[in-house]
C-alpha cells in the first residue's frame, strides 16, 4: 500500500527558521505611528506638516496599513486642509482608498471643528469686531463646493440666536426666498441680522444679482423694523462686507 504524500502547508503558515537567515525586515510604517503621536502630543499640531495632520486622523480609520500615501493624495487632489474639511462624502470617496466609513470620519472632525467655532462666539458681540465676524464666515464657508445663503439672527445685543443656512444652491447660484427670511426672524424674535453667502469661484466681487437681492431684503425688513448689519460675501482666503464698500454702504442706511 502507497503511503500519502505529506499535505502541502497552509498558505499562511510561516517558513520555518533556519539557522543563519535574517530577520525578515519590518514594514518602513511600523512604529512611525507612534512616533507620529508622540510628536503630536510633545510639540502639538505646528511641529507637524498638513499630511501628518490628515495621517492621525486616518489611523483611526484605516488601522492596519501604510496612510502617509493616501494622506498626501488628498491633500494634492483638494489642495489643502481647508478643502478637505469642506469636501463632500461623495467627493471624498472619489480618491483611490477612502471608502465610506473613511470619508464619514473625516466629514466627522469637519463638523466637530465646525460646532467648536460656532459654540464659541454664541452670545457674544458678532458686530463689534468685524475681523472676527469674517474669521467665524470664512472658517465654514470658504471652500463650500456650492453656493449657500446663511443668516446669522441677532439679538438686541447682537448676540448670536441662531445660525441657519437658508438654502444651498448650485457652484454659481443660490436661490433665496426674501420673505422666509424675514419669517424666520420674526418666528426667532431676532433685532437684527448678517446675511452671507459664499462665491465658490474665489471672486468675492458681488454680482448685479447680490446688490438686487440684498436691497429686497433690506426693504422688507426695514418694514417690519429689523436691521440687516451686512451682507458679507466669503470667497478662498477672502471676504468682501458690501456695508464696508463705499458705492454699497447707503444701502444699508
Amino acid at each position: 500500500m502507497t503511503a500519502e504524500p505529506p499535505a502541502p502547508p497552509e498558505p499562511n503558515d510561516a517558513r520555518p527558521e533556519v539557522a543563519g537567515d535574517a530577520p525578515a525586515a519590518e514594514p518602513h510604517h511600523v512604529g512611525h505611528r507612534d512616533r507620529l503621536r508622540q510628536r503630536f502630543a510633545q510639540a502639538g499640531h505646528a511641529a507637524l506638516a498638513d499630511y501628518e495632520l490628515v495621517e492621525l486622523i486616518l489611523f483611526r480609520s484605516i488601522p492596519r496599513r501604510d496612510v502617509k500615501p493616501l494622506a498626501k493624495a488628498l491633500i494634492a487632489r483638494f489642495g489643502g486642509l481647508p478643502e478637505i474639511a469642506g469636501a463632500s462624502l461623495e467627493r471624498l470617496m472619489e480618491v483611490e482608498g477612502i471608502g465610506h466609513a473613511t470619508a464619514l470620519d473625516l466629514r466627522i472632525v469637519s463638523a466637530f471643528n465646525q460646532r467648536a467655532v460656532r459654540a464659541a462666539v454664541r452670545g457674544r458681540d458678532m458686530i463689534s469686531s468685524s475681523r472676527e465676524l469674517m474669521q467665524y464666515l470664512q472658517a465654514d464657508m470658504a471652500f463650500l463646493p456650492r453656493e449657500h445663503f446663511r443668516i446669522l439672527y441677532l439679538d438686541n445685543r447682537n448676540g448670536l440666536i441662531r445660525d441657519e443656512i437658508q438654502h444651498a444652491g448650485t457652484a454659481n447660484f443660490t436661490p433665496v426666498t426674501t420673505r422666509e427670511i424675514i419669517r424666520r426672524a420674526l418666528e426667532l424674535d431676532a433685532v437684527s441680522m448678517v446675511l452671507c453667502h459664499n462665491h465658490p469661484s474665489g471672486d468675492v466681487t458681488p454680482s448685479m444679482a447680490d446688490i438686487e437681492k440684498t436691497q429686497e431684503i433690506l426693504e422688507m425688513a426695514r418694514a417690519v423694523q429689523l436691521r440687516v448689519h451686512d451682507h458679507v460675501i466669503v470667497g478662498r482666503g477672502n471676504a468682501y462686507s458690501m456695508r464696508q464698500e463705499s458705492r454699497l454702504k447707503s444701502l444699508f442706511g
